[in-house]
């Protein structure tokens, strides 16, 4: 690698891009995580359903007695699906900076990102079916 090119990978220092709001600390990093996650939660209606299945998704795996990595498995699932979502709002709000106005490639952004939270939703569904089914049968139907 050149002198020159090694002087300037060392210049782009992440530190001295950084925006001047950036979080300082570990707590003020939290803290504005958690005003992002308060804020998807207050303007997402998809956000806040999601949050609604996944109570009641744990609190049936409780009460059906889900094993430990069952439990885990659909944790895991519901996550994937709220991750989604964040990332969707994410990407969602950047591309209303960049352009409000009608545009097609804008809209097949959101559309993607929009359709990976259909794909994590569809597998949190297959998975909750994989598991809870046999559980709820067996409540059902005693053997």
């Amino acid at each position: 690698m050149s002198q020159g090119l090694e002087e300037e990978i060392m210049a782009d220092d992440h530190a001295e891009r950084v925006h001047p709001d950036s979080h300082p600390s570990l707590v003020m990093g939290m803290i504005h995580a958690l005003h992002g996650l308060k804020h998807v939660l207050l303007h997402e209606r998809n956000a806040r359903i999601h949050l609604t299945f996944a109570v009641a998704v744990f609190i049936m795996g409780v009460v059906l007695q889900l094993s430990p990595v069952e439990l885990a498995a659909v944790f895991f699932a519901v996550v994937l699906v709220f991750i989604s979502e964040i990332f969707n709002t994410a990407i969602e709000r950047t591309l209303d900076i960049i352009s409000i106005k009608e545009n097609s490639r804008i809209k097949l952004i959101k559309d993607m990102a929009a359709g990976a939270v259909l794909v994590a939703a569809a597998a949190a569904v297959m998975i909750g079916v994989a598991i809870f089914a046999p559980h709820i049968v067996e409540l059902l139907w005693p053997a």
